[in-house]
């Protein structure tokens, strides 16, 4: 796959790699190949779900349902699962989602045999199904550059994408004759079983996890963290804000395929399946195409061409009535999705820091998910006050009017950053007996700049901004002394001392360069000044000698 890029976005010659490349790397060939049950037995769920649904109620509402269902707990759950894969071992907390998904999977293939499946309970059972794999998902997609090379990485992302596509290309024709043969019952109990392989493989994976030194993070802090690291890192926002409109637009390919099949082309479960199984085909070209498209134009671009290319298929859906017509449109659904999905989350991958990797991965398939959950509800509101065609044809036109998106939030040319984490190189004096809860903390930073550089200097401060705020500060400001112009003073705060401890073993090589070139201005032979305080230090006085302090029996001050 492609490094770095050149101004127009095309890699260089020398970075590329074939698609296959990381399956010569064998940790990952085991899960990725174990990952193609998995995901047979995810697709089986949903053909047997949507479909046994079709039977349980005649409303398209309840039928566009199960997929909101499947996918709301990747909303809901996705983004806690993130933080959790950051703080602990996200080998076990996979498996721990996989395990579930597969218990669930078989309670509802036994509600089925017992004849006692409504179309509540199917949709309870989707929802808690949904809700494993939403905490296995973050931990897998984050422990990638655990198991390839970074030279690999996005090959192995898109790897990813193509196990999916390849299970999607034949596993929903084939859960429709099953579904047809022996009912979706038999689909329901074959999908607890087809999760068993992956979660061997994980079990098999001997992970070196190296703790941190500091006590994991609150899980109310972890989720703030996260979520103001990717609002505060232009390029993690506006993927997320891109795949989210895209998503929106697109929900209703997979969404109102049972009421194409059934409505527009007069067919069954079998029919509904060969659509799906056109659209992974699609998926699967695509996937296997995401390196040499990165290598020769940029994301932006390819974002837009997909949007028009996604809109032009729908409207041609709407208006189809052949089978064949049909399946060639959704074959080029198929691709354009999975290259617009596949870039954007390359595009995260390779920016976002691997301190926060799996809350970003996290926040990013949400707010896909939440776009195609959002989306099947109300493009099936609108299959069900007009009807199928109309909802597919408002559809088409909705998706490609995202390429204009382009000219309002553009997507960052691609480049391949160092994110991994620096040695800040000295450690705080500290004279206070502060334990990891002390706080808040206060720090100051003073700048000695020439009046004559003020402007440059300001602009490099508010990226300063962004770096101090996507790394866990608080309440950021600069200001400039009234009496001698020359001297500015920026702040921020931290929650705790452990909070602000964690801020330090988080900058990059990037924050770096930023602190150099603000830096760069000072005119201080000492340097800038460092001051941080303990804000409502009343913990730390003793009014007497013989007074209890409750810190004897804490932690002291852990050294960064």
């Amino acid at each position: 796959m492609s490094g770095s890029s050149d101004a127009n976005g095309a890699g260089t010659a020398g970075t590329r790699s074939s698609a296959f490349a990381p399956l010569q790397e064998a940790t990952f060939r085991r899960i990725w190949l174990a990952s193609l049950f998995s995901n047979f037995g995810q697709l089986f769920l949903g053909v047997g779900a949507a479909w046994e649904m079709t039977r349980l109620s005649s409303s398209p509402s309840m039928v566009a349902l199960v997929q909101t269902a499947m996918m709301v707990p990747l909303v809901l759950v996705t983004l806690p699962a993130g933080a959790i894969a950051d703080m602990f071992d996200r080998r076990r907390i996979a498996m721990t989602g996989l395990g579930f998904s597969a218990v669930c999977a078989a309670v509802l293939a036994g509600i089925g045999f017992l004849g006692l499946i409504t179309p509540e309970l199917l949709l309870l059972f989707c929802m808690l199904i949904g809700a494993g794999v939403a905490l296995f998902s973050p931990s897998w997609q984050a422990s990638i550059p655990e198991q390839v090379s970074r030279a690999h990485l996005p090959a192995a992302v898109a790897l990813g994408t193509i196990s999916y596509n390849m299970a999607r290309s034949f596993g929903p024709a084939l859960g429709g004759v099953i579904v047809v043969l022996y009912g979706a019952k038999t689909v329901f109990g074959m999908t607890a079983l087809l999760y068993l392989p992956l979660l061997t493989a994980f079990f098999l994976w001997r992970r070196d996890h190296v703790p941190s030194r500091l006590p994991p993070e609150r899980i109310d802090r972890a989720l703030i963290s996260g979520v103001r690291y990717a609002l505060n890192a232009p390029a993690i926002r506006t993927a997320m804000l891109r795949v989210n409109f895209f998503a929106l637009s697109t929900a209703t390919a997979s969404a109102l395929a049972p009421l194409v099949a059934k409505d527009l082309l007069g067919g069954d479960a079998a029919t509904f399946g060969m659509l799906l199984c056109a659209q992974g085909i699609g998926a699967v070209i695509g996937a296997l195409l995401v390196g040499r498209i990165r290598e020769r134009i940029s994301t932006e671009l390819a974002v837009r061409i997909y949007a028009v290319g996604t809109g032009l298929a729908l409207v041609a859906i709407g208006f189809s009535h052949s089978l064949i017509l049909t399946c060639a449109a959704f074959v080029v659904v198929g691709g354009c999705n999975i290259q617009t999905v596949a870039m954007l989350n390359v595009a995260v991958q390779l920016s976002a820091p691997r301190w926060v990797t799996a809350r970003a991965l996290s926040l990013f398939s949400s707010a896909t998910t939440a776009g195609i959950g959002i989306g099947a509800w109300a493009w099936g509101s609108v299959a069900a006050a007009h009807d199928v065609s109309f909802a597919m044809i408002l559809s088409g036109i909705a998706v490609a009017s995202t390429a204009l998106l382009g000219f309002i939030l553009p997507i960052a040319r691609d480049q391949e950053e160092d994110n991994s984490s620096v040695e800040i190189g000295y450690e705080p004096e500290v004279s206070l007996a502060l334990t990891l809860r002390s706080g808040p903390v206060v720090v100051d930073v003073e700048y000695d700049v020439d009046p004559d550089r003020a402007r440059d200097f300001y602009g490099v401060m508010m990226k300063m901004q962004g770096v101090r705020k996507r790394i866990g500060g608080f309440q950021w400001s600069i200001a400039r002394d009234i009496e001698n112009p020359a001297l500015w003073t920026e702040r921020y705060h931290c929650p705790t001392w452990g909070d602000y401890l964690r801020m330090r073993d988080r900058y990059t090589q990037a924050d770096f360069d930023i602190q150099a070139e603000a830096d760069s201005f000072n005119r201080s032979r000492h340097g800038r000044r460092v001051r941080r305080r303990l804000e409502r230090p009343f913990g730390s006085v003793r009014w007497k000698a013989d007074s209890y302090d409750p810190r004897q029996e804490t932690v002291d001050f852990i050294s960064p």
